[in-house]
C-alpha cells in the first residue's frame, strides 16, 4: 500500500511486516522537518496519541543553535517541552524510504494544552480559521524552483560548497533533451512523491542550468503547506539517494537565475465548492470579492515580505529581467509583476503571487498572504488598475524590499500582522529576521576577501 493510510490500515502494514519505521514530524521555524523516528510497533500501540520535544526546536537559527532572547523559549524558562499531537489525516508511506511511514504533528503546550501559537502550522490554521468564519476556504499551490547537481551532499560540502557541478551545463528552459539526462532522479520523485499521495502536475526544466521545476495539484491551504513541506524534504532524501543533490536557496550563484516558490490563491465557499473568485461579468472575470483580496495584498505586500523571503539570500534573488520581479504591483499574465492574474474569466481564476523564494516556509507563507487578502476584504479595499508593460522599468511603482534589513523594518511597523498573528507571535518572527540579519552581519564574506585583501 502506497500514499496516504489510515491508522487501521498502517496497522496492519505493521503487523505484516510492511511497515517498520514512522517519522513523527513537525514543520520547524525554516519549514523543515524536525522530529522522530519511531519504531512502528510502539507508534500503533499508542505513540500515536502524542509524544513530546523540546520547545527550544521553536527557538532556534537554521543551523538549530539556540537564540537568546526569546519570549517563548529561553534558558531561564529551562527550555521544556511540548507535546506533539500527530495529526494522523497526513499519514502516509514514503516509498523512497524503505519501511516507512510519516506523519505530520500539531504543537500543543505542555502546560495550557493550547496550540503552540508561534508554531507554523498553528500560524495558518488561525488564518483558516478566519475565512471559515467568513463561510470561506482558501485554495493554495506552490510552485517549488531548484537546482539539481550531479554530485552528493557530502562532497558539496567537502569542497567548501564552492562550484558544485549543476546536472545541465548550459540554459535548457523547458527542453526535453537536458530534462532526459535528469530524468533519472526526476523520475523517481515525481513517482515516489505520487506514491506518498502527493498529486504530481508535472516537471519540468527552468532557466537554470540543472534547474528545475515541480508542480503539484492545488489543495486547501493547510494540505498544501503540508505537501509542499513533505515534498520538500522528500525531493532532499531521493536526490541523496541517487548520488546527487539538490538547492532550494533563492540565489546560489550571482550569475545564474534565482529559484522562487509562485503560489497560486484563490477563495471558495466553505466547502470548496463555489469560486468566490469569478464574476463572470466582470472585468477579467474578477469578482469584487477578489478584487479586495488582491488590494489587500498589495496595500501590505511591502510589509509581509519577510514571510515570502526570510534570508539575506532571498533578497539578491530580486534582479532586473530575470524573471524575479522588483515591483509589488498586479498584472494580467505579466512575468514582470509580482502578482499575475491567471486563469482570467474562467472557474480556475486566481492571483500568483511571484514574490516568494524557493527558500520560504509554505505556512508562514501562506499564512501572511492570506491575512493580506482577509484585510482587504474587510477594510474594503479597491483594487489599483491592472499594470500593463515592462514592470521592472516602470515608474512610480510599488518596490518589493530590497534587503532583508528593510523588510525587517517594514515587519515591525505592520499592526495588520501584528492583529492578524498576536503581539508575541509577530514579534517571535521579529526577533527571528533580527537575528538572521546581526549573523549576517558580523561574517566575513570570501567576496569582501577578494576585493579588499591586498587592495586597500
Amino acid at each position: 500500500m502506497t500514499g496516504k493510510v489510515t491508522l487501521d490500515q498502517l496497522k496492519k502494514l505493521v503487523a505484516d511486516g510492511q511497515i517498520d519505521t514512522i517519522l513523527v514530524c513537525f514543520p520547524d521555524l525554516q519549514g523543515r522537518l524536525a522530529g522522530k523516528r519511531f519504531q512502528a510497533e510502539f507508534f500503533v500501540e499508542g505513540a500515536y496519541e502524542e509524544t513530546h520535544g523540546c520547545d527550544y526546536l521553536l527557538a532556534c537559527d537554521i543551523e538549530n543553535e539556540p537564540v537568546p532572547g526569546y519570549k517563548a523559549a529561553n534558558w531561564k524558562k529551562g527550555y521544556g517541552d511540548f507535546v506533539m499531537k500527530p495529526d494522523l489525516s497526513t499519514l502516509c508511506v514514503t516509498p523512497w524510504l524503505p519501511g516507512t511511514a510519516l506523519v505530520l504533528c500539531d504543537l500543543i503546550d505542555h502546560h495550557s494544552h493550547e496550540p503552540v501559537p508561534h508554531s507554523p502550522r498553528a500560524i495558518l490554521k488561525k488564518q483558516i480559521d478566519r475565512l471559515a468564519a467568513k463561510n470561506m476556504s482558501a485554495m493554495m499551490a506552490s510552485e517549488l524552483e531548484f537546482y539539481l547537481f550531479a554530485e552528493p551532499f557530502e562532497a558539496i560540502h567537502e569542497k567548501g560548497y564552492r562550484d558544485p557541478k549543476t546536472a545541465g551545463n548550459y540554459i535548457a528552459d523547458y527542453h526535453i533533451l537536458q530534462t532526459t539526462r535528469e530524468e533519472t532522479v526526476l523520475r523517481a520523485m515525481r513517482t515516489n512523491l505520487q506514491a506518498a499521495g502527493i498529486p504530481i502536475e508535472n516537471s519540468k526544466g527552468e532557466w537554470g542550468p540543472g534547474q528545475e521545476e515541480l508542480n503539484v495539484k492545488y489543495a486547501d491551504a493547510l494540505t498544501m503547506a503540508d505537501r509542499h513541506t513533505i515534498m520538500k524534504n522528500g525531493m532532499k532524501e531521493i536526490a541523496h539517494n541517487h548520488g546527487h543533490a539538490v538547492t532550494f536557496m533563492a540565489k546560489w550563484d550571482y550569475d545564474l537565475a534565482g529559484s522562487s516558490c509562485h503560489i497560486h490563491q484563490s477563495l471558495w465557499d466553505a466547502k470548496g465548492k463555489t469560486p468566490l473568485f469569478l464574476d463572470k461579468q466582470a472585468e477579467y472575470g474578477m469578482s469584487d470579492t477578489m478584487k479586495s483580496f488582491v488590494a489587500g495584498q498589495l496595500t501590505y505586500a511591502r510589509e509581509m515580505t519577510w514571510f515570502l523571503a526570510p534570508y539575506i539570500n532571498s533578497y539578491k534573488r530580486f534582479q532586473i529581467g530575470t524573471f524575479a520581479p522588483t515591483r509589488a504591483i498586479w498584472s494580467l499574465d505579466n512575468r514582470t509583476a509580482g502578482f499575475r492574474l491567471v486563469g482570467e474569466k474562467t472557474k480556475g481564476i486566481r492571483i500568483e503571487c511571484r514574490v516568494g523564494g524557493a527558500d520560504l516556509n509554505p505556512y508562514l507563507a501562506y499564512a501572511a498572504l492570506l491575512a493580506a487578502g482577509m484585510a482587504g476584504i474587510e477594510q474594503g479595499l479597491e483594487l489599483e488598475p491592472a499594470y500593463f508593460g515592462d514592470a521592472y522599468h516602470g515608474k512610480r511603482l510599488r518596490e518589493i524590499p530590497k534587503t532583508l534589513r528593510e523588510a525587517i523594518d517594514l515587519l515591525n511597523r505592520s499592526k495588520m500582522l501584528r492583529e492578524a498573528f498576536g503581539e508575541d507571535v509577530l514579534e517571535h518572527y521579529i526577533h527571528t529576521a533580527r537575528w538572521e540579519q546581526s549573523e549576517y552581519d558580523r561574517r566575513i564574506t570570501d567576496w569582501e576577501l577578494k576585493r579588499l585583501f591586498d587592495r586597500v
